[in-house]
């Protein structure tokens, strides 16, 4: 297994490598390729990754804990049930990118482009989805608690089963969302609204 801890790489060539069970603990990677690498229960921890690429690399059963990723190319990558808790992404290319499942609790991701993602089950409370354009994204079932959605992008997103508890829906850009009732419920509240729904 390895295990590594404090090192920088830079302008790596890791095309096609396998890092399944790896540790990396507080490491840079700069302009390291990881296209087409595939990781399976690796963990990075503290981990800044600048202008790497990640096109089409799969991740399965792994973390990236509190992680720093900027100007990232992820384009046709794979996460599933990936941890990525606290971590954050500026400036990178996220779409088109395949999600299934996983917790991103705590993810930055504001100003990110993630028009017509499917996201369902995604654990992404309390994340900062600020600004973000989610157009038609699949968010059906993902946990929002908490989550910032100031000026978010929801237009045409698909929101039905998703839980919104302590989210303000009325800070987003909402045209054509789908909503379940429950969510509609709090849109409605968070304009001000009494919703009486015993219809007495």
């Amino acid at each position: 297994m390895t295990e590594i801890a404090g090192q920088t790489f830079s302008g790596e060539d890791w095309y096609g490598d396998d890092l399944a069970d790896g540790r990396w603990t507080a490491c840079r990677f700069v302009d390291v390729d990881l296209t087409e690498a595939s990781t399976r229960s690796a963990v990075f921890t503290d981990c800044v990754f600048e202008a790497c690429r990640f096109n089409a690399s799969t991740h399965v059963s792994s973390a990236f804990v509190t992680c720093e990723f900027t100007r990232c190319n992820l384009f046709d990558a794979t996460f599933e049930a990936c941890k990525l808790t606290g971590s954050t992404f500026t400036r990178c290319t996220m779409r088109p990118l395949r999600v299934l499942g996983g917790q991103w609790r705590g993810v930055g991701l504001r100003g990110a482009h993630l028009a017509g993602l499917d996201l369902s089950d995604l654990d992404l409370r309390e994340a900062d989805l600020s600004l973000a354009d989610l157009t038609a994204a699949t968010l059906r079932g993902a946990r929002l608690s908490g989550a910032e959605l100031h000026q978010t992008q929801l237009a045409k997103a698909d929101l039905r089963g998703a839980a919104l508890d302590g989210v303000d829906l009325g800070a987003a850009q909402l045209r054509r969302t789908t909503l379940d009732l429950t969510g509609a419920v709090l849109l409605a509240e968070s304009k001000g609204a009494v919703v009486d729904v015993t219809g007495a």
